[in-house]
């Protein structure tokens, strides 16, 4: 008798990629004060450094529509494991090697962010082709090890520079570059099954003339905008709102942000066969609509925080379970709608941070303002989920193959 595939060494080396990307997206930002006085790089230029992360994944995520069907899962999914790791440690030494320190973080950068928006578009589509029950669960489950991983980058940081010094920082970044290099030797032994039969996906041209399709894209957009928005301003308000240092604004703010994610997708993951996913998504879509008021308008600064924090439980479905709906109403979209959705969801996390941003400074400084502001996703999210409601309980609006 032949060996059954053993898919639990796949969704170790997913759970693994999910911590990949938290690592690529949140490990440099720890560091943009010690590149400021380390190397005199000022901060309009240290700025760029996210937004070329964040353009860089965003054009991975296109171009993978194109070429991952080709190329085929796993040695794209290699290869993302392989270009993070190499990003990473070429952050520890570009830097120190080229006349220009901040064109070698940017090098570093678009490395890791390649391997980044890789892992976004492949992991995802690789754990619902497994022959697993509950995907709902899984799929909710799976993406909470991003946000494991987003609370393990900052507290082992801090615990690093607390015990060794910032001035150590290549070391630890050499340390976190073990993660994806160790992780590429799982991708490579592990199975890993097809989303559809070669030629049977659906085509772009196809996928685009569905209305449910723009309509899941939008979902995304609205996903990525509503978790993004609050979590890459959380230190600052915290920060602003409390008159507390870096460090506490981190761990009350990002932190404590991502561990309330992670523990909601969690109990989603575990809950999920008893619960409707649409349901479930418009609850926490109108709770999210209440974290955002709560943060924006409550003149108490830990009624501000508490809305910041529980923002991380209302936001932490959202993704994945779009994720799941689009795998659920359209199962013929292959890779393509996957990389598209990611696309869609990158957009978002670009979108919204950079809208609170914008109107934040339109109104003196004020965080308050760009958050009232960021409000509009989560509303915008919930329309759509109606909308959906309405469109996949009408036959006429089905995808036809």
């Amino acid at each position: 008798m032949s060996e059954q595939p053993n898919y639990r060494k796949t969704l170790l080396a997913c759970y693994l990629g999910f911590i990949t990307q938290a690592i690529s997206a949140n490990f440099a930002p720890l560091l943009f004060l010690t590149f400021k006085s380390a190397y005199g790089i000022p901060l309009e230029r240290i700025a760029l450094i996210p937004t070329v992360f964040y353009l860089t994944q965003l054009l991975i995520d296109f171009a993978a529509t194109k070429f991952v069907d080709k190329i085929g899962y796993r040695i794209c999914v290699v290869v993302s494991q392989v270009v993070s790791a190499a990003g990473l440690m070429l952050l520890a030494v570009l830097p120190e090697l080229l006349p220009s320190p901040f064109a070698g973080i940017l090098i570093a950068v678009v490395f890791y962010a390649m391997g980044s928006g890789l892992i976004e578009v492949l992991v995802s589509p690789i754990v619902e082709a497994c022959p697993f029950e509950n995907k709902d669960g899984m799929m909710s489950l799976l993406h909470s090890f991003y946000c494991w991983g987003a609370v393990g980058v900052i507290l082992g940081s801090t615990l690093f520079f607390t015990a060794f010094g910032v001035a150590n920082w290549q070391v630890l970044t050499l340390i976190w570059a073990l993660v994806p290099l160790y992780n590429t030797f799982n991708f490579i032994v592990c199975p890993i099954e097809r989303l559809v039969e070669d030629g049977k996906g659906m085509q772009i041209r196809k996928l685009f003339r569905l209305p449910l399709f723009w309509l899941l894209v939008l979902l995304m957009v609205c996903s990525g905008a509503s978790e993004a928005s609050m979590a890459q301003w959380a230190s600052a308000f915290t920060e602003s709102a409390m008159g507390v240092s870096k460090t506490v604004g981190d761990l009350a703010g990002p932190c404590l942000f991502a561990v309330l994610m992670g523990i909601s997708r969690v109990l989603y993951g575990k809950m999920s066969e008893k619960l409707d996913l649409t349901k479930n998504m418009l609850v926490c879509g109108a709770l999210c609509i209440s974290c955002y008021l709560l943060a924006s308008l409550s003149s108490s600064p830990v009624i501000g925080l508490a809305g910041c924090a529980l923002c991380g439980i209302s936001v932490g479905i959202m993704w994945p379970g779009t994720i799941s709906i689009s795998a659920q109403k359209c199962p013929m979209g292959g890779t393509a709608m996957f990389a598209f959705l990611a696309l869609a969801g990158d957009l978002g996390a670009t979108v919204g941070p950079s809208m609170v941003g914008r109107f934040s400074g339109m109104a003196g400084g004020d965080l308050k303002i760009g958050l009232l502001f960021a409000t509009i996703f989560p509303v915008v999210l919930i329309f759509a989920l109606f909308v959906l409601k309405r469109m996949v309980e009408n036959p006429s609006c089905k995808p036809r193959l």
